[in-house]
């Protein structure tokens, strides 16, 4: 196993524990934990379809990633008001 596959396994790893957290109620959708998982969850699988060249994974993931980020962005100012 190769680094960038290590790394997708804990980006797959973290987007699982995000939603079986989340179904569990032990996350909120609009927490910055679960944010987070989602946005290092997509970062680290976009890294591994980049290395393995599956242009729609990074495709999926960096749109998933997106989304998260703009999540946090607005929860941290929502917060901040």
């Amino acid at each position: 196993m190769n680094y960038y596959e290590l790394i997708g396994w804990v980006g797959a790893a973290s987007y699982l524990l995000s939603y079986f957290l989340l179904s569990a109620n032990k996350l909120k959708h609009n927490s910055v934990t679960y944010q987070l998982m989602n946005v290092l969850g997509g970062l680290f699988l976009v890294i591994c379809a980049y290395d393995s060249k599956d242009k729609p994974n990074l495709f999926t993931n960096f749109v998933w990633m997106c989304i998260g980020v703009v999540a946090l962005i607005s929860i941290i100012k929502r917060r901040r008001r």
